[in-house]
């Protein structure tokens, strides 16, 4: 016989508050990894419910016993073992074991207490709707830039260094210049700076002009032939072909990006001839190691040190400072969305020598400009001076190519140092011998 086949012995009353006396334990002592059990009734349990961990329908249960203020009587001797099969033949023995375990009626919410709580759910998700709609996002436009930007530089920059095999030879032999003895205290340099490195499966183009170059960025060509190298500047034909190389990958993402093939062909060379180097630069940063200060593209014939660099021609007053430039970019850890965002600007500035359309190509750097700043927004909202730390790159930048162009043409005074330089090099930096 059960309990509900004897509604005689089943006394309904008020009941007095209850003392609760548990050995269960509690919420905050609960092992995640261990089993669900309901405490009552041995079924799975979906959590805690009123202090205790229970099935939902010995939750209910106990939920209604508590607002009815329900007490019942069992038709036994108050000892039924209650389980999953039978929890609804004894209410009393039911209700005894949910008080057993620890379940309070205190932890019952009134009618009024679950609509206060409904409401504040719905406020939450109300303020997180709202905060949701203020987040600072990228428009359609500036993502579609990023996304031109990014895909350029993969097009244009080969991250294997495969044409490096390419170029005349690197050749570190020869007599240490008094550059290179002092370079090896750059070492030590906790900031930085550096030359480039580009990519694609093309070989060193030298016998077009930078014009054609520009109109017609095409795959192909071959290296050009090496001549007999000055043991004093034994890098110079492998650093001016690995600098050709890069400025033939410069064109191509230019090219690629939005509004500069709109420009007119002549404001296109000038802002190419006026940034080449600055972008080179940029680009390199890819490449260069914090650990050891140097430039690695590949295997060991085409890692650079500021060493090699001396042996190409330029001192330390270049180098010292082209260092710090890209220890001081690398630390500051750019996104490559960051990254090609900073060249394109870096490229459309309108106060190049030459420029014509001034006001069409600010246009485009402010463009630019607020697509990064946006995209900072986005992605960094920490980095409050992110923005300002970029730009002051470009402003190191300015006085790096101020100094290239320097020892540039120191160096291409010199016959026997100019005939090493490719005709692109000599197109885009000038040419100082007839």
């Amino acid at each position: 016989l059960v309990c509900s086949q004897l509604p005689c012995r089943c006394v309904l009353l008020l009941m007095e508050p209850m003392t609760v006396t548990t050995s269960v334990v509690g919420p905050e002592e609960f092992d995640r990894n261990a089993p669900r059990i309901c405490g009552v009734c041995g079924d799975k349990a979906t959590g805690f419910h009123f202090n205790a961990m229970t099935c939902e329908g010995c939750k209910g249960f106990f939920r209604r016993s508590m607002k009815r203020k329900a007490s019942f009587t069992c038709p036994f001797n108050g000892s039924c073992t209650i389980t999953k099969d039978n929890r609804r033949h004894c209410q009393a023995c039911r209700l005894k074991r949910c008080i057993d375990i620890g379940m309070m009626k205190e932890f019952i919410l009134t009618d009024e207490e679950v609509q206060r709580k409904k409401d504040m759910i719905m406020k939450r998700k109300e303020e997180e709707a709202a905060r949701e709609a203020m987040r600072p996002r990228l428009n359609d436009e500036q993502a579609r830039i990023i996304s031109s930007l990014v895909e350029a530089h993969h097009k244009t920059y080969d991250a294997s260094y495969s044409d490096f095999s390419r170029f005349r030879p690197p050749v570190r032999e020869g007599p240490v210049t008094r550059s290179a003895s002092r370079a090896a205290s750059l070492h030590s340099l906790s900031d930085a700076s550096s030359d480039s490195f580009n990519h694609s499966p093309e070989s060193v183009e030298t016998k077009m002009n930078f014009s054609s170059l520009l109109m017609m960025y095409q795959d192909g060509a071959s290296s050009p032939d090496s001549s007999e190298e000055d043991t004093k500047l034994s890098m110079l034909p492998h650093l001016a072909d690995l600098v050709s190389y890069s400025i033939q990958k410069v064109i191509g993402f230019a090219k690629m990006i939005p509004g500069f093939r709109e420009l007119t062909a002549e404001d296109q060379i000038a802002l190419l001839k006026s940034s080449a180097i600055e972008i080179i630069m940029l680009r390199s940063n890819q490449s260069f190691s914090l650990e050891d200060m140097s430039w690695s593209c590949g295997g060991p014939d085409f890692k650079y040190c500021i060493n090699d660099v001396t042996k190409a021609g330029h001192t330390l007053e270049l180098l010292e400072p082209l260092v710090k430039f890209q220890v001081g970019l690398k630390k500051l850890n750019l996104h490559e969305e960051e990254h090609v965002l900073l060249m394109a600007i870096c490229l459309l500035s309108p106060d190049r020598p030459g420029v014509q359309d001034h006001r069409r190509i600010e246009q485009l750097q402010d463009h630019m400009s607020e697509t990064l700043q946006a995209y900072i927004r986005v992605n960094h909202p920490g980095g409050r001076l992110l923005y300002a730390k970029m730009i002051q790159k470009l402003a190191d930048l300015r006085s790096l190519n101020e100094e290239h162009s320097k020892q540039y043409r120191s160096l291409s005074f010199q016959p026997e140092h100019s005939m090493q330089l490719t005709p692109l090099v000599l197109e885009v930096f000038g040419s100082e011998v007839s």
